[in-house]
């Protein structure tokens, strides 16, 4: 072989090494650690400025022990809307308007969905047994147990 020719082997070679090192690098093959500062403790965060919590009302969590239906069974209308985010319905599901009476399959129950700060929303006190959920728009109040609605507010969310 001739000099010029080993010479281009040996280039191609080198080159060739190189990029599957860089591939290598790029997913995720094991690296030295980069040297570090001096590591330093987090501080604790004073939170917003000029921001007061909202404090829950007296009795917020004071659940009746025991359920009178009749008094809950009506779907009203919001009063007032909040905005809280988008709402992503359960996979495979499509949308509905759900109403008292009827049955509320689990995925829309879970707890990415309840609304522990009901009174935050106007909401009622949920009765032992009861929590209020997010579906869509609406604020639905349900058996946990068997899912029944036991009270919807429409519209609550924007």
């Amino acid at each position: 072989m001739t000099h010029a020719l080993r010479l281009g082997v040996s280039l191609v070679a080198a080159i060739v090494l190189a990029s599957g090192a860089f591939a290598a690098e790029e997913h995720g093959a094991p690296r030295a650690p980069a040297p570090r500062a001096a590591v330093h403790p987090p501080e604790p965060h004073p939170g917003p400025s000029g921001y007061q919590r909202v404090t829950e009302p007296s009795g917020w969590n004071a659940r009746p022990a025991t359920v009178n239906r009749t008094t809950y069974q009506h779907n009203y209308q919001a009063a007032r809307k909040y905005s809280i985010g988008p709402y992503h319905r359960p996979a495979g599901f499509v949308a509905r308007h759900w109403g008292y009476g009827d049955r509320l399959p689990r995925a829309y129950w879970g707890a990415q969905y309840l609304i522990g700060d009901y009174w935050l929303f106007a909401l009622e006190v949920p009765p032992a047994g009861y929590e209020w959920v997010r579906v869509g728009d609406d604020a639905l109040l349900i058996d946990v147990n068997t899912g029944e609605v036991l009270q919807a507010e429409y519209g609550v969310f924007a």
